[in-house]
This record gives C-alpha cells, structure tokens and sequence, in this order.
C-alpha cells in the first residue's frame, strides 16, 4: 500500500536549506518516491505555520522509510539541521 510522506517546514537558512532539497530529491527518486507537492500555496487552519509544506508519495511504508534512513537522505537531512524547524510523517493511504 502506497504512503505519504508529509513534512511542514519553516525554513531558517536558504541556502543550507536548498543544499537539502537538491540533496533530497535524488534520495526520495532512488526509493520510488514522487514528489506531489513541494512548497506552492497553502491556507493554514490549524496547528504552527510552516510555509514549506512538502508531499511525496512512496509505494510503500518500507520504501519511504527505507528512504529515510538510507545513507543518501540522511547526508542531505544533515544540510536541514540547524536550517529549519520541521515535522515530518509517513502516512498509509487508504486503499
């Protein structure tokens, strides 16, 4: 069953921060994921603001998390430390 993987940023240091986004895609593509929304518009109804409201979905809960924890996305995540306030989750789509 196919997943979400869904972040809402604030994002502090451009720079270290783009460093990431370039760094993440190609880890996010390796583990079968496809970005569905990257930043854009957004209405916040609840809960922090974050502007930066990413949306990848993965084939699987394995795959996305498999993504997470490979070697490739935890060198990009190293260029968001310290750049921006995050919460990130992987969620089950119904299916």
């Amino acid at each position: 069953m196919s997943v979400l993987w869904i972040a809402h940023v604030n994002v502090t240091d451009e720079a270290a921060y783009g460093e990431y986004a370039k760094r993440a895609t190609g880890a996010v593509a390796d583990h079968g994921g496809v970005f569905l929304a990257r930043g854009g518009a957004y209405e916040q109804l609840e809960g922090p603001d974050r502007p930066r409201n990413v949306v990848a979905r993965f084939p699987s809960l394995q795959a996305a998390h498999d993504c997470y924890y490979s070697d490739a996305y935890q060198e990009a995540l190293s260029f968001a430390k310290g750049a921006a306030q995050r919460e990130l989750s992987i969620v089950e789509e119904i299916g």
